[in-house]
């Protein structure tokens, strides 16, 4: 009897198991920064097929300024978005606030403790000819810390310096003229910034930094003033990749992210390898180890007409006649005209400024106890807790800026 009883609860136990664990799994901010990474790298991808120069950008800044406009479209062009953005898997609960509240919940986590300065800010730039629906610059606000402006774009001259004073105050100064010309005709523009300023958790000596030569290519050395550090350092080799990866972190829990390809390896190789994924398993090989670091000093500012690039990634109709932004404004045949991108980073002594399951292959590097950084490598700005992605991009120059 007592047997029965016993196999009974086992069994019904075993089954309760299985019930719960076929229940869907709610997305939270940890999937919406594995999905950001993605988005990323196919936007990077994109980006790095027009040229072989030096790249940067936000990919959070890119992602959240879409974000908000998923509040304001339906039908395809959500969708189409949403898929875009590489997060379509998180948008199937039928919340349309989900994935806001997500990034709501990420922005609260990287500035929680306020050690990371780090600001962001989200705006609309709508004609004046349309009415802006009141849910929706509710929602936003409440989200997104969002702004909803008027304008009237057929005043190009005066709309193009209203927009530029509004980013150069969102972002210190550091982006000063985010627009340099307004098409009569534009109906809606979409801004985001990021503000990212952070200083080494152990700086380099001023003192230390002299100049040094930078391989770019086999046929173009440049002179930069190299950075050099002996300390210890989180440290990992990708072996299938043939790279060497590096972790700088900075204050406040950020880290510099920089990955090295083999002198004899061809970074652009590494471009089609670089996911989620991979990212993640860098950082769980790290080991720490004494070394020296040379590290070039450089400054990047990189501007992007997204709404060219976008397309590519299969993000379209809300470029078109066709969009479906009723949830923005009822008023038919509205668009999005533009969406700029502009990111700078300064990287030196002190620090940074910014704005805008199996280890196959990954192993603790130890030898040579160098890791001397001149020729063309990749980098990515994050949040630790997170592992949320500010900032990526390539130094093939860094004496260009």
């Amino acid at each position: 009897m007592e047997l029965r009883v016993l196999f009974s609860l086992i069994y019904s136990s075993g089954f309760l198991c299985v019930l719960k664990s076929q229940e869907p799994k709610t997305p939270d901010v940890t999937d919406l920064a594995f999905k950001n990474i993605d988005f990323a790298m196919n936007l990077y991808r994109k980006i790095s097929s027009y040229h072989d120069k030096n790249i940067f950008f936000s990919p959070l800044s890119v992602s959240t300024s879409f974000a908000t406009l998923l509040l304001a479209s339906k039908g395809s062009t959500r969708s189409q978005m949403a898929k875009g953005l590489n997060l379509d898997s998180l948008d199937g609960t039928g919340d349309a606030t989900l994935i806001p509240q997500l990034f709501e919940q990420l922005q609260k986590n990287i500035s929680q403790d306020g050690k990371l300065h780090m600001e962001q800010g989200t705006a609309l730039f709508v004609d004046e000819r349309f009415n802006v629906e009141r849910v929706f610059s509710d929602q936003i606000k409440t989200f997104f810390g969002a702004d909803v402006n008027n304008v009237d774009f057929s005043e190009t001259e005066l709309s193009k310096s209203t927009i530029n004073e509004y980013v150069s105050r969102k972002t210190g100064g550091k982006v000063n003229e985010m627009v340099t010309s307004v098409e009569p005709l534009t109906q809606m523009m979409l801004l985001n910034t990021i503000f990212f300023q952070g200083d080494w958790d152990s700086p380099f000596d001023p003192n230390s930094t002299e100049m040094s030569r930078f391989y770019v290519d086999k046929y173009n050395i440049v002179q930069v003033p190299m950075m050099v550090k002996e300390d210890r350092f989180s440290t990992a080799e990708d072996r299938e990749l043939r790279a060497r990866v590096l972790r700088l972190s900075y204050r406040g829990g950020a880290a510099l992210l920089i990955v090295l390809p083999d002198a004899t390896a061809d970074y652009t190789v590494i471009d089609d390898e670089i996911s989620a994924e991979r990212f993640h398993r860098w950082i769980k090989n790290m080991r720490r180890t004494k070394m020296e670091v040379h590290l070039p000093k450089f400054k990047m500012e990189q501007s992007y007409n997204l709404h060219e690039i976008l397309p590519h990634l299969g993000i379209s109709s809300v470029f078109l006649h066709s969009a479906n932004l009723t949830g923005l404004s009822k008023d038919a045949h509205l668009r999005v005209s533009q969406v700029l991108h502009k990111a700078v980073i300064e990287v030196d002594e002190k620090g940074t400024t910014a704005a805008s399951v199996t280890s196959v292959g990954i192993t603790a590097y130890s030898l040579p106890a160098t890791f001397i950084i001149n020729r063309p490598f990749f980098f990515f700005l994050y949040h630790e807790a997170t592992s949320s992605l500010l900032f990526m991009g390539r130094v093939i120059d860094p004496t260009k800026n």
